[in-house]
């Protein structure tokens, strides 16, 4: 099967950094499933990985996490889906990637792929919804029946804000502050659902108090997480909850104390890297949002297409992610 892998942590300009090479197709076992890989998406996590972890010995090291695709096999433990099944996934951090033909992956992160949309549009989705529905729901424990709080999203406009913005408009009655810091990202945020978006690049706190907004029960930040952790404690209302998904060199919460505000980190990968008991919730939590997707509830953040799955395209797409632009999501599609 053809496959995009590396064997050398390289900067995206070098050609060695994603190459077009071939290795065997794998067989499904136990509970998982084989899938012919019909579309990826890319994102900050693929280049944070193929830049800093090594390949294992002289072996490929195929990366990417989000995939579309129809089950070609199944393993004998297999009971949720069947050869022929359309499906979508966001992956395991512990085993081979979606750059591939085709692909192995345990059915509990596997849900059924949203019949409303092509291959390409449901591919942009999986990763970043099941980010955005955790961090919601499973972190900061948002009532979707409370309609008197705020919840501030800080780099709303990428890939996970693009979900997480439009999630808590339809599932919650939160009011929503996004951040974005230009005319188009900040029509797109309008246009997903923010009531009111502010200027990341100015002091929030300054920015609150220009549009005259209420102190938000909820603080999410998305990127430049150290950058903003200063303003988040001044602005956040005390007894808040603050969570974030970047990668911050240092984090130092104690701001936070004096106003007893919980802090808490989300990682998609989690359940699947450490095979927790409640592992199937991505499968449950996947299969809702193909619901949503297909009752007209929240819609596909596909941003860009940047063609079929190969090497060229992919270094083509890391290159774009990597200068923190992109707006919504970059899908590749076929082989």
């Amino acid at each position: 099967m053809k496959v995009i892998g590396y064997k050398e942590n390289l900067p995206i300009d070098n050609t060695k950094s994603l190459q077009d090479v071939e290795l065997e197709t794998p067989k499904a076992t136990g509970r998982d499933i084989l899938v012919e890989i019909k579309a990826i998406s890319v994102n900050p996590a693929d280049y944070k990985v193929r830049a800093g972890m090594p390949a294992e010995g002289d072996n490929w090291k195929v990366i990417g996490w989000d995939a579309t695709g129809i089950v070609t096999a199944i393993g004998e433990e297999v009971t949720l889906f069947n050869v022929g099944d359309e499906v979508w996934y966001a992956g395991d951090f512990t085993r081979q990637g979606s750059y591939a033909e085709y692909q192995i992956v345990d059915e509990r992160i596997v849900g059924k792929k949203p019949q409303s949309l092509s291959y390409a549009e449901a591919a942009a989705l999986p990763l970043t919804t099941l980010t955005a529905y955790e961090m919601l729901f499973d972190r900061l424990e948002v009532s979707k029946d409370d309609a008197n709080k705020s919840i501030l999203v800080i780099g709303a406009a990428g890939g996970v804000g693009s979900i997480l913005v439009q999630l808590a408009k339809k599932l919650t009655k939160l009011n929503i502050v996004g951040t974005a810091s230009r005319e188009e990202t900040t029509s797109w945020l309008k246009e997903l659902g923010a009531d009111t978006v502010i200027n990341h690049r100015n002091k929030l706190s300054e920015e609150f108090e220009k549009y005259n907004l209420p102190a938000p029960e909820y603080v999410v930040s998305l990127n430049a997480t150290e950058h903003h952790v200063g303003e988040i404690a001044k602005l956040i209302k005390p007894q808040g909850k603050f969570g974030f998904i970047d990668d911050p060199k240092s984090l130092n919460v104690m701001p936070f104390k004096g106003k007893a505000v919980s802090t808490h980190i989300e990682l998609m990968f989690t359940r699947s890297m450490f095979q927790t008991e409640d592992m199937i919730e991505q499968h449950h939590i996947l299969n809702k949002a193909s619901e949503l997707i297909d009752n007209g509830t929240i819609r596909t953040t596909l941003g860009e297409n940047f063609g079929t799955i190969n090497a060229e395209n992919l270094r083509k797409a890391h290159a774009f992610l990597e200068t923190g632009k992109a707006k919504g999501k970059i899908v590749l599609e076929g082989f």
